[in-house]
């Protein structure tokens, strides 16, 4: 199964959701063989993945570019740019990195496609490619194939069992490759009115549902990949992020949160094949904030249930995770890991 992180919205927590979520799945399923790919130029996920702040992890990322293999996601673009119509013998090792080898408290189940920066760059040049013109040939599905034929590689090398894609809020091109390489979409949302928008954007970028003019149906995505036999990923979780204790049923929060519900039952309602779930209940997952715990876990690029209790020493500064707040953490993760 390939699930990808992704809302058409920045600072919702996608990529510390990911790592928490990607970790401990992997931690309680530990003869499963984990891919996470990392789609955003901010390359968060990786960073994570490889060390994070306390842990070398800007430096462990950095070091997977050398002079002669870049062993990220842009390495892997830039190889294609080259021949991008026609698939290659690609070789999944130039662009494989085993986290576990730098960062011991990682899975060594998990491998990782890591992100680069390099991708907003190259990002113009794939845009340009997908809408060549060439007779006979539809280069937008053959650019968009390109993390499917990179997954196929990977796949018959080390035959995973599951994938994990993250990607950036914008809908670019790259974005769209991972969107075509997924098969379920888990969404994180905040209690606000712009994620609500942002999810609502979810439902017209990737399924065409209430675009503004008929005029966007022949550029869509979902009539693109239709017109190439593609199945589109579904919609399979919602996790409402960075609850609160204060968010009582008369709150603004949870108005909103409300609003967000009944917006999903619409769509659920009228087309329900976009969806994994039949039920609401069954695709929502809710995150109170991680607060100091988090703080800690992702400075030091922990996944939850290896952190311990007690005094952690960040940037100096003596900080106590009590084992209450840490249990917390550990429960809202372990939702949305039961629910993959």
């Amino acid at each position: 199964m390939k699930y990808t992180f992704w809302n058409n919205k920045g600072g919702t927590g996608k990529s510390s959701l990911a790592f928490q979520t990607i970790s401990e799945y992997a931690i309680q399923n530990p003869t499963k063989k984990i891919l996470a790919i990392d789609l955003c130029p901010q390359a968060n996920l990786s960073e994570l993945f490889m060390g994070g702040l306390l842990n070398n992890g800007g430096r462990n990322l950095n070091n997977l570019t050398t002079q002669s293999l870049t062993r990220t996601i842009g390495g892997y673009f830039q190889d294609r740019l080259s021949n991008p119509f026609n698939t290659p013998n690609i070789n999944p090792n130039n662009y494989l990195s085993n986290p576990n080898s730098v960062h011991s408290i990682i899975p060594d189940n998990i491998d990782l496609i890591a992100g680069d920066r390099i991708v907003e760059l190259q990002a113009n040049s794939i845009s340009a490619l997908s809408i060549t013109q060439i007779p006979g040939v539809d280069t937008y599905l053959k650019i968009i194939d390109w993390l499917n034929d990179l997954i196929d590689a990977a796949n018959t090398l080390n035959n995973y069992d599951a994938i994990f894609i993250d990607t950036n809020p914008s809908f670019a091109i790259y974005t769209q490759i991972g969107l075509a390489a997924a098969d379920r979409i888990i969404a994180p949302v905040m209690a606000d009115d712009s994620s609500r928008r942002a999810l609502r954007n979810i439902f017209s970028l990737v399924y065409g549902i209430n675009l503004p003019s008929a005029i966007y149906n022949q550029y869509a995505f979902n009539n693109k990949l239709a017109n190439g036999n593609r199945v589109l990923p579904k919609l399979h979780l919602v996790v409402k992020n960075r609850l609160t204790q204060y968010m009582g049923p008369a709150s603004a929060y949870a108005s909103v949160l409300q609003s967000i519900d009944s917006d999903l039952n619409l769509v659920l309602a009228s087309n329900p094949n976009f969806f994994t779930f039949s039920n609401l209940s069954d695709g929502l997952a809710g995150v109170r904030d991680f607060q100091t715990t988090g703080v800690v876990a992702f400075a030091e690029a922990t996944p939850f249930s290896r952190l311990t209790t007690g005094v952690h020493n960040i940037f100096g500064a003596n900080t106590q995770i009590q084992q209450a707040n840490l249990t917390n953490c550990i429960d809202s993760i372990n939702e949305i890991v039961n629910k993959l």
